[in-house]
């Protein structure tokens, strides 16, 4: 899934030489934590909440501004870059927020830790009425289809399927399903081998 179909376009941005007690304001009154620095249409830096707090004591004695404070070469990602990408990059840096920037340096939106989220959530089909089934697959290389095979086989149709690794078990998918009756589709896949390690209906 790429950027440009997450990201926020309508973006509020800053001028560098904007008052720390200005851009404060601005987050507050547009309710974000993240403002794009932008001078005569050029794209020059990035400033967040966590970097103006503790400024405002200073900020009212010293008149500092967003060009002190600002990061001057951001982290970004283009349009086309994918959410995974973005995704990736704020986990790894823990950062909340990516300004999207053309290969011209044009700034033409921003990727938040929330619209990452709300992309995951609505791909592994949370947002559905749904049921989960979380099976370690026996070992053989057809496993996979064979337990697919299984929950069309009991009448599931398969929304998406996520895999992650477990001290305890090991290679675990995670298969979210539309709404059925899970209990009997589990015992069968465990007398078929696999290990079934949980479910919700």
């Amino acid at each position: 899934m790429r950027i440009e179909r997450r990201m926020s376009r309508n973006l509020i941005t800053i001028a560098s030489g904007t008052s720390i007690q200005n851009a404060i304001k601005l987050m507050k009154q547009h309710s974000v934590r993240h403002l794009p620095v932008v001078d005569d249409g050029r794209f020059v830096g990035f400033v967040t909440e966590s970097d103006l707090r503790g400024l405002v004591i200073a900020s009212m004695l010293d008149e500092i501004t967003i060009d002190h404070v600002m990061i001057t070469n951001p982290l970004t990602v283009r349009p086309d870059d994918s959410v995974e990408k973005a995704a990736l990059l704020l986990y790894t840096h823990k950062i909340g927020g990516l300004p999207v920037v053309q290969e011209d340096g044009r700034l033409v939106g921003i990727i938040t830790v929330a619209d990452v989220l709300e992309a995951f959530i609505e791909f592994m089909g949370m947002l559905q009425t749904s049921a989960r089934l979380d099976v370690v697959l026996k070992p053989e290389p057809d496993s996979f289809e064979k337990v697919s095979g299984l929950i069309s086989e009991f009448g599931g149709q398969v929304i998406s399927v996520g895999v992650t690794v477990e001290k305890r078990y090991g290679e675990v998918h995670s298969f979210r399903m539309k709404k059925l009756d899970v209990a009997p589709l589990a015992e069968r896949l465990n007398q078929e081998g696999h290990q079934v390690i949980g479910w919700e209906e």
